[in-house]
């Protein structure tokens, strides 16, 4: 395989990752942070901007874990560079929207 399929890999598990809070947040109609606010990722886009940003989210997703290789869940090393993408893209915005919505209790100390 190629090793431009394992950095697809990784960003397909980032762009997954990152499409969850704010599908999740436009489907709620709640207003979330994205890209597009005043100022960048701090301000609250609305709803449906997160909608939108959500779905482009997956859809590059997609392409990049289907279209770009052809990812396969039985071999470790694939399921691995998804996986560390996902993780790692999981620990950053966990810790940049717990900033906003509380999360970080080990900062208020």
């Amino acid at each position: 395989m190629e090793p431009m399929h394992y950095v697809a890999y990784f960003f397909g598990g980032a762009l997954l990752t990152n499409a969850v809070p704010h599908w999740v947040s436009g489907l709620m109609g709640r207003a979330f942070q994205s890209p597009f606010a005043k100022p960048h990722g701090v301000g609250l886009s609305s709803s449906i901007v997160n909608v939108l940003w959500g779905f482009l989210n997956l859809a590059v997703a997609y392409i990049l874990l289907c279209r770009v290789g052809h990812l396969d869940l039985q071999a470790p090393d694939q399921v691995i560079a998804l996986g560390l993408g996902v993780l790692l893209t999981s620990v950053m915005t966990a810790r940049m929207f717990g900033r906003f919505h509380g999360g970080n209790t080990a900062e208020r100390a």
